[in-house]
This record gives structure tokens, sequence and C-alpha cells, in this order.
């Protein structure tokens, strides 16, 4: 197996791995197919530019580069032909029509198996790397499995009773610790530059529930490898300077940010990426270009959270933030790998990890708290400044147990106010026509919030969000028959827009939030297949 970082291979992994050869180096298909594949998506040949980006050669990729070399100098040369002709497009997904009658969480058991994949071996000329056990994709054009979404799928999987498969899902991700060095925002080979938020020690953490401290002693050299990609060239640092993913605030308190190792336009999403960095010509266009990936690192691709001009995305500067949710999820991580290494007698090991997170914890609570407005930002570091708006993002403290009870209270009262809709949470304050602002409502963000408020006391809050966001997907159930992938939460109780590409439906991770909500906010020894079961539940 191979670490790309050379970071898998400092730890002996108790996990062994048969049937899958992964490539030394997966070459994304914007590296392979140059110019041929610039000249497609310039093209517009479809109208989403990840289809290319998925398709596969029918023969290697430099024999069809040769091919296209010679032909497109000949009479009668069409590209579309020629795209048609040398490439397997991906398939279109197969819409789902529910049995009638369904109610909510019987729909949800049901579009499990249609949401499942199994892919251990792969076209050695596609995009699609191989994993080698089940897993469950969001679904629409999201046709491999994705790492931050996942563990909110997870939840619903749990919730279904579904552990094989959550342990399964579990496995390809530290298979993919092993063989990578890191997690990839999902299993593609355009994906391998970048991450996504690190929920690998939640979803941990979930399996222990069913598997006890042999979940947390399997994994630990992985929890360890992810927490060592992340803090990756910190040791070396001075104080006020940023190294790939990591930051050394003036203090020498250590922080993380969001980073992609290429500056090129995404492959996904490459002549949007072009049109973006033309907008901004006082500005180098790989710093654009690493920005954008680094926001699609972060999950919030793209939201106000990111941009100097809530206006204008060719402002984005993702990689001068340090970002609350990060920070946060970073802490869940090194106490994760601090309670591993008790489980399994390593005492310093257990010590260090502990010290580190409560460095962290207390870094979090100074340079990323707004006393003043008294609710958790993100910190500009080209100004030094905290960024003062208010996101969903602050609740990742109360969900992660980092806040203190005063700064809990204070972010509970700001959302309460702020973010709270008749439909759920909202994700931001602002509308901009970016996904990850308003009015949309992202079913994680939900989690987060209700979790986050119960572990402070904050159970009426807590309640209202999530009895509010189950309404909004039950109408549009009702109505759809279906679940998206993001909500408006105004009142309006419709699918969400804004983003680069149409609404999605499947979808994961609003399957598995909602069937935990179900169960979450039902009352004791009852069973809620809806949310009027919810409300029912709570009435005497």
């Amino acid at each position: 197996m191979r670490a790309s970082h050379g970071l898998a291979g400092l730890f002996l992994s108790p996990l062994l791995w048969s049937g899958i050869a992964a490539a030394a180096d997966p070459i994304p298909p914007d590296q392979q197919l140059q110019p041929l594949f610039q000249q497609v998506q310039g093209a517009h040949l479809f109208p989403d530019q990840k289809t290319f980006a998925d398709a596969i050669p029918r023969r290697a990729p430099a024999d069809v580069l040769g091919a296209w070399h010679r032909e497109q100098l000949q009479p009668g040369y069409a590209l579309q032909t020629f795209v048609s002709d040398n490439f397997e497009m991906p398939a279109e997904a197969k819409a789902y029509t529910p049995p009638a009658g369904e109610t909510l969480r019987a729909h949800i058991d049901g579009l499990w198996p249609v949401l499942t994949r199994q892919t251990g071996t792969v076209d050695p000329h596609g995009s699609l790397l191989p994993l080698p056990k089940p897993y469950v994709v969001p679904g629409g054009r999201f046709r491999e499995v994705y790492y931050w979404d996942s563990y909110f799928t997870l939840l619903g999987l749990a919730s279904s009773q579904q552990w094989q498969l959550v342990r399964d899902m579990v496995d390809n991700f530290a298979y993919q610790i092993d063989t990578y060095g890191h997690i990839p925002n999902g299993n593609r080979s355009y994906y391998l530059s970048r991450s996504q938020p690190p929920f690998f020690s939640l979803m941990v953490d979930l399996l222990a529930t069913h598997e006890g401290d042999e979940a947390y002693r399997r994994y630990l050299p992985q929890l360890r490898a992810e927490h060592a990609f992340w803090m990756t060239g910190a040791e070396a640092m001075a104080a006020g300077t940023a190294q790939t993913r990591v930051v050394k605030l003036a203090d020498g308190s250590v922080l993380n940010r969001y980073y992609d190792a290429r500056a090129v336009p995404r492959t996904e999403s490459w002549t949007d990426d072009l049109a973006t960095a033309a907008q901004a010509p006082q500005r180098a266009p790989s710093q654009v270009y690493r920005d954008l990936r680094a926001g699609a690192e972060s999950g919030w691709d793209f939201s106000s959270r990111w941009l100097d001009d809530p206006s204008a995305l060719s402002s984005i500067r993702t990689t001068d933030i340090v970002p609350v949710d990060l920070n946060s999820l970073l802490y869940h991580l090194e106490v994760t790998i601090a309670r591993a290494s008790g489980a399994t007698g390593d005492r310093a090991g257990r010590r260090a990890f502990k010290q580190k997170a409560d460095d962290r914890a207390r870094a979090i609570n100074s340079a990323l708290w707004d006393a003043e407005q008294g609710w958790y930002v993100d910190r500009d570091l080209r100004s030094g400044q905290t960024r003062p708006a208010l996101t969903a993002a602050a609740l990742f403290p109360l969900w992660l147990k980092v806040a203190t009870r005063p700064q809990a209270r204070r972010t509970a009262d700001a959302v309460e106010q702020q973010l709270v809709k008749q439909g759920g949470l909202l994700t931001t304050t602002i509308t901009t026509g970016q996904q990850w602002d308003a009015p949309n409502g992202w079913a994680p963000l939900q989690w987060v919030a209700v979790d986050g408020l119960q572990h402070y006391g904050q159970d009426t809050l807590a309640r209202k969000v999530g009895v509010r966001f189950l309404q909004t997907v039950q109408s549009v159930y009702d109505g759809e028959q279906k679940l998206v992938e993001k909500y408006v939460v105004d009142g309006s109780a419709g699918g969400g827009g804004g983003g680069e590409y149409p609404l999605q439906d499947g979808f994961g991770w609003s399957n598995g939030v909602t069937l935990a909500l179900l169960d979450r906010l039902c009352a004791a020894k009852k069973r809620c297949d809806s949310a009027a079961d919810v409300e029912d539940s709570s009435s005497p």
C-alpha cells in the first residue's frame, strides 16, 4: 500500500486489505488528458462539468490523446463525435419511485440499498478510486462516497440497524488513510489533493457505541495518521506563519485552516473556476484556484464565510481564514486519540494527545470567540482580527464540547435570535446566491445544532430546531416523495437553491439526519416514523 505523504506508514495498521490494487499515483483527468480535457470542458459539451471528469476513456489515455491529435486535423472532425466514440459517459441516476403511502422512515430505509455501491475493482483509465467494501453515496450527480457527508449518512444507517454497513464504510475510510495518507474529499483521483472536514474520529465514536473500546483500538493507527496529515509542518513553524493546513498565531497557538495541494481549476468545475479567476484580475489566478479548492475542502462550497465581498465569489480567501468548525473537529480527533491510546494501554500517548486537545480548546476559546458579540467566529489571518458574522459553524464548539457553559449560553441566545427560522436553522444570515448561505438550511448543521445545544442543557431550543427541520423535510417529502440535498428553511418548505449545479435528490445526509432526529426527538419508548409522530409524542 502507498501512503502519499509518508504518514500512514508511520503506524502499523491492524487492518489487512485484500482484493484491491491501488494505483501508485492516480492521475486526475485534467492532467491525463490535457489539452483534450480543456477543449471538452471549454466547449461545454455537457451541462455539468463533472460529467466529463467522471467519464472513462475506452482505451489508455495516451492512446486517446494520440488519436485526438490526429483526428482534429482531418476534414469533418467533430469534438462531440470524438468524445462519444472514445469515452464511456457516467450513467444517469435512475429515478427512484417509492411505494405509495410509505412513511418518511420507511422511505429512507428503502433508499439505503438504492444508494449502496461496491467498487472493489474499477476501470484503470477512469477517475473512480476503488474501495474494498460497500458504501453509500449521497445520490444524484454524486456517484462516489464523500468524506464528511458519510458521517451523517452513518447516523441514519445506525438508526436502521445497518451496523455491518457502518463498519464497512469506516473500514473504507481507514483503507483510504492507509493508502493515500489521508481521506480524500471523495473516491475520485481529482479529489486526492484535498480532504474534507475531519469526521473520522466521530465515525469511530459512533461505531464504538455498538462495538465498545475495540473500535478505538482497531482504528488508532488511522486516527493518528489523519492527525499527522492535518498537522504536517507544525513542528518547525514560526509564530505568525501558515504552512499547508497549519497556522501558528502570534501568541504561538497552533490551529488549522483548509487548503489544497493543487492550485489549478477544479477538475469537476473547470470552466467555472476559470471564469471566477477572470473576475479578479488583481489576483494571481493560482491563488484564486487554491482558495476555491480550499473552500471545497471545507464542505461549505461556497459561502460568504470565505468571501471578502459577499456578492463576489472571486473575492474568496479560504486559506486566509482559521475556521471554528475545523478546529473543533480536530479537538475531537485529539480527544479521541487520547481515549484510543488509553484503551491500548499507551499512557504516554494518552497524556500527549490530551495535552494537545487542551491546548487547542484554549486557543479556540480565545482566538475564535467574540466576547463582545457573544458567539464563536472564524479568524482572518491577513487582518489578524476575527470575522464577525454569525454562522451555523458557531455551534461546533458546543457540539464537540469545547465551549464553556457561559459561552454556550451566549451562543445559543444569538443563534435563536438570528439563525432559527420557521423551517429550521439557517446556515448564515446573508443571502448571496451561494448555497451555503441564507435561506438554505443543511441537514448536517441541524444535527450539530440539536445535539450540541442538548449537551449544554438548551433542550427547548434544540427541540425547536429539530422539529422545525423535520417539518420541512416532511413537507417536501409529502409533496414530491423524495428527500433532497438542502432545504429552504425560511418557512417556504422547499428544496434549497444556489450553487454550481441543480438541486440533487437522494440524499445521503438528509436521510441520515432525518432518522437521527426522529429517534432523538421522539418520546421515550415510542417510535416516530414522521414529523407528525414527533409532534404527537411530546403531547401529554
